[in-house]
């Protein structure tokens, strides 16, 4: 490491933590994912169809729903193209301003996201916030808003 500060090593408390946050990570997304199977959807297009349905009018810009859904713009837009096949989603120009483009849910988006929202409450609940104290949940949120985590804006919006 010639020219280079030796590395910051790992204490035992920051190596138990960093594996804890890599576990969270890497396996409660498809544990958050396995009940929304039944509704054959994956957490991402269910967080992306979701963010939709709390937009005023049902509708938001597709940049937008790409920062809130943490996905690419082109990972969105082909899943926004998979929901616009299957009826659940429509785009269109922004009337506002036709360098952007809107994501609209329909009603029968609305309906699958009403159907699938029961049961991912339910993973949510019982894989993260009921095994968490009230405390915890403050460490939690206040860890999440500091690693920037939760997008800016979002972090005291109930949801």
């Amino acid at each position: 490491m010639t020219g280079m500060d030796e590395p910051r090593w790992l204490t035992l408390p920051e190596k138990e933590a960093w594996t804890g946050l890599v576990s969270l990570m890497l396996l409660l997304p498809n544990k958050l994912e396995s009940p929304l199977r039944e509704v054959d959807l994956t957490l991402f297009e269910y967080l992306v169809l979701s963010h939709i349905s709390e937009a005023p009018d049902r509708r938001i810009r597709m940049s937008d729903l790409a920062f809130l859904a943490s996905g690419s713009l082109s990972r969105l837009s082909n899943v926004v193209k998979r929901f616009e096949a299957r009826g659940w989603a429509t785009r269109s120009p922004d009337p506002e301003d036709g360098r952007y483009t809107l994501a609209s849910l329909t009603d029968t988006g609305y309906a699958l996201v009403a159907e699938a929202a029961p049961i991912h409450v339910r993973a949510v609940r019982e894989l993260v916030l009921d095994p968490l104290t009230a405390t915890d949940l403050a460490a939690l949120t206040r860890i999440a808003a500091k690693l920037r985590v939760v997008p800016p804006g979002l972090e005291t919006k109930p949801g």
